[in-house]
């Protein structure tokens, strides 16, 4: 045991490393061609996530376009929501090369996809029993850890959405896609390999059984020792909801919320807009300490009492060092948020699954922390009208829709396979296929970019908006 979690560890700390390096290169890259020759009258500045581009709304009409980018949109709402990473990555593509919106206007209608998937989700997850305590399948404990600095994270990521250029937002999420998408794979493979191993056992124990007289009996059918309760519906549902937990988290919701109407208000860059972007880093920390002091004094009182016994679903040992990893993995998520116009589950599923969440749990908390995110942008983007309502209630309700058939289809193939490693292999395979989508649009566009003779360096947060 000692050696699989050295191992493990090792891997995490290469991981680690791999995008510290990647990034470095990156920025590096960016830095080296910051260059701004004395006149730019020969280069034209990049129209950008953020600065002031011309809508392009097409007509919400039949027609091939839309039938396909329906069920591109329902199968990645279905398979995103249960490997709980939402599926922006996929959406954003899909919205500007089928439909034809602009790309701010994508983002913006992505993010409505991703809350009609995440919220018929979570409805749907609040229904299921934990499948091995009696506890909520929802881990209101990490949600309150991540949902402050996911939250913040994607501040962060909309205002580097507008310094970065596109070249370096492409490289750096394809690097960062794959990445994650690699160490799923690897963690899925680890997991199909222990059931595996613990099927083979639990086959062995009921086809040999020796009873109390010794007689060596085959093929014997037991229960368990200690049955569960049998609940109702409506108890499961109930015992799934703690309020006080929820409140807390609308709390920073609406907090959130009423600081961007405000700032969106102000004018960029003038002392009120940063005093009100400042205020946000504040009341996540609050949360995030509240909860991250919870968590190392439980784990402080278990080392003295020898009690192995969690009040949260990670495996990891709360140490300082592990809680400031934490807060950074949930700022990471954020941004990438914030730039692809996603609600942060292509780092918070991944994450969850790292420190030793089981997959049901994970996808189940990643797509309720992505409820909030979400919806936090889309109000934002309704009041700054960034979306056509008849686009965005027809895409909401084809997620909804195919957030419901993903949840029952793949929970019954759980209850027939008896494989949870099945949801860490669909996260990994929409983090890549969200790899592959960004990254050919992004180096398009990249193209585009060089052939127009358009600055590839960083712009001035202030002086492009």
């Amino acid at each position: 045991m000692n050696s699989q979690l050295s191992a493990m560890s090792f891997s995490t700390k290469a991981f680690i490393l791999y995008l510290i390096s990647a990034f470095s290169i990156a920025l590096l890259s960016a830095l080296f061609l910051n260059y701004k020759p004395s006149s730019l009258n020969n280069y034209s500045l990049p129209l950008r996530y953020g600065s002031i581009t011309d809508k392009l709304w097409p007509e919400l009409k039949v027609s091939w376009r839309l039938g396909l980018a329906t069920l591109i949109g329902f199968l990645g709402s279905a398979f995103g929501t249960v490997g709980g990473v939402g599926g922006g990555g996929i959406f954003v593509p899909m919205l500007t090369l089928i439909i034809g919106f602009d790309t701010k206007s994508a983002a913006a209608l992505s993010k409505c996809m991703i809350m009609g998937a995440s919220t018929s989700s979570v409805f749907y997850n609040l229904r299921v029993r934990h499948p091995t305590k009696e506890v909520p399948i929802l881990d209101y404990d990490l949600a309150l850890l991540f949902q402050p600095m996911l939250m913040l994270g994607i501040t962060v990521g909309v205002a580097l959405s507008v310094v970065f250029p596109y070249w370096l937002i492409t490289v750096l999420i394809i690097i960062l896609f794959i990445g994650t998408s690699s160490r799923s794979f690897f963690k899925g493979t680890e997991m199909w390999k222990e059931e595996t191993l613990l099927k083979k056992e639990m086959a062995m124990a009921q086809a040999t059984f020796v009873n109390s007289r010794g007689e060596l009996l085959i093929d014997t059918e037991y229960d368990p020792l200690v049955p569960r309760e049998e609940k109702s519906p409506m108890q499961i549902f109930c015992s799934n909801l703690k309020w006080k937990r929820i409140l807390v988290l609308m709390v920073v919701w609406v907090s959130f919320l009423l600081l961007q109407v405000i700032k969106n208000d102000v004018k960029v860059c003038s002392v009120w807009y940063w005093v009100l972007f400042s205020l946000q880093f504040p009341i996540a920390l609050v949360v995030f300490g509240y909860e991250a002091m919870k968590l190392y004094k439980d784990h402080k009182k278990r080392m003295s009492t020898g009690n192995p016994e969690s009040i949260c679903e990670a495996s990891i040992e709360w140490t300082a060092l592990h809680i400031i990893f934490c807060a950074l993995c949930g700022i990471l998520g954020g941004t990438v948020g914030g730039l692809l116009g996603s609600g942060g589950g292509f780092i918070l599923g991944p994450l969850l699954i790292e420190i030793g969440v089981i997959p049901q749990v994970a996808s189940a908390t990643a797509t309720f922390v992505m409820m909030f995110s979400s919806s936090l942008s889309v109000v934002e983007f309704y009041l700054l009208k960034r979306f056509p309502i008849p686009y965005a209630i027809y895409l909401f309700t084809v997620s909804v829709l195919a957030g419901f058939v993903g949840q029952l289809f793949v929970r019954k193939l759980l209850r027939i396979l008896g494989r949870a490693s099945i949801i860490v292999f669909i996260l990994s395979g929409v983090i890549f296929a969200s790899a592959l989508t960004m990254g050919i649009i992004g180096i398009e566009k990249s193209i585009h970019m060089i052939q127009n003779h358009e600055f590839m360096g960083f712009l001035g947060f202030c002086s492009s908006q």
